[in-house]
């Protein structure tokens, strides 16, 4: 009896051990300065305190595109637990940055995705985001362009002449792409979309870029389409600062934005039960000091583990 008992226990303990190793815990990637160093991480296991990873030094740097930037890092991981990474490459390009990896540390050669090069006029492509359809397999891609002429409403409210609106593509294996089509047009300058599926409909955050009259605040938009029929903006869900380059995630029933409140150089963070309701939670969060816009994703805590081994 007693032998079987110990036994039992040793089995119970590397069940534990088993399930504690894939615990998830949280991963933003992110950029300093102007990008030009590349990739950052930070992990989080409550999602209030951020610790930057290898000594926040660089994943990966840099080399698609002319200006060789890696601004607004955003990373989905796929199915196959592959993770994919697009980015801005510049300020003023026609396309985007795009590399993949099995393990956060070795990535494939990056690539320059011309997404925008069929519009002659096309002065940018910013602040890249995916989500993965799993219904279709596939993956959409979508950023902020400004297309001089192309949208009467807010030709003259932005900064410098910006008029920006949100494109998309989708693709299954980030070889072939379909056509690029417009995602979401409300008559006002608007750029840093992020998309979150809530239930059965899907809830894009982004930030209305109108500087005349000003409003650089963030809001949400809803539809039962991941690629058509958003709403209209809701009211600011920031505050009276400028707010820009959201990343979202849920943690037992608590929405929570992370958000670039760039003008102050520093971080915040605000959270909701029902996305109606928000709280200011800067003061509870802390981050890497200089982090910049970048996005929020999920890790085992094993996986986590190795990275915190690298030199």
């Amino acid at each position: 009896m007693k032998k079987f008992f110990i036994t039992f226990c040793l089995l119970v303990q590397s069940v534990l051990l088993i399930a504690q190793s894939k615990e998830l815990v949280y991963i933003f990637s992110y950029f300093k300065g102007n990008g030009e160093d590349g990739l950052h991480l930070a992990y989080s296991q409550d999602g209030y305190t951020w610790n930057a990873l290898r000594h926040d030094s660089s994943f990966l740097r840099p080399t698609a595109g002319k200006d060789k930037l890696m601004r607004d890092p955003c990373i989905v991981r796929g199915p196959d637990g592959t993770f994919h990474m697009v980015w801005t490459v510049s300020w003023n390009e026609k396309g985007i940055g795009y590399a993949s990896s099995k393990d956060l540390v070795h990535w494939s050669d990056q690539q320059y995705l011309p997404v925008m090069e069929h519009e002659a006029g096309a002065r940018n492509c910013w602040a890249p985001e995916m989500f993965y359809d799993a219904g279709k397999k596939q993956y959409m891609i979508y950023w902020a362009t400004t297309i001089p002429g192309r949208f009467a409403q807010g030709d003259t409210a932005g900064d410098d002449k910006y008029n920006h609106r949100i494109y998309y593509v989708t693709t299954e294996d980030f070889v072939n792409f379909s056509p690029t089509k417009l995602l979401y047009d409300k008559g006002f300058n608007v750029i840093d979309a992020t998309i979150q599926q809530n239930g059965k409909q899907y809830v894009m955050f982004l930030k209305d870029e109108t500087k005349k009259p000003p409003q650089k605040n963030l809001r949400i938009a809803t539809s039962n389409s991941l690629a058509t029929g958003y709403s209209a903006p809701s009211a600011p869900i920031t505050g009276k600062y400028w707010a820009e380059g959201p990343t979202v995630i849920k943690i037992k029933g608590n929405w929570i934005v992370y958000f670039d409140k760039y003008t102050e150089h520093k971080y915040g963070a605000i959270s909701s039960t029902d996305l109606k309701t928000w709280t200011d939670i800067s003061d509870k969060v802390s981050f890497p000091k200089g982090l910049r816009h970048g996005t929020v994703f999920t890790i085992t805590k094993e996986e986590l583990e190795r990275y915190m081994a690298l030199p």
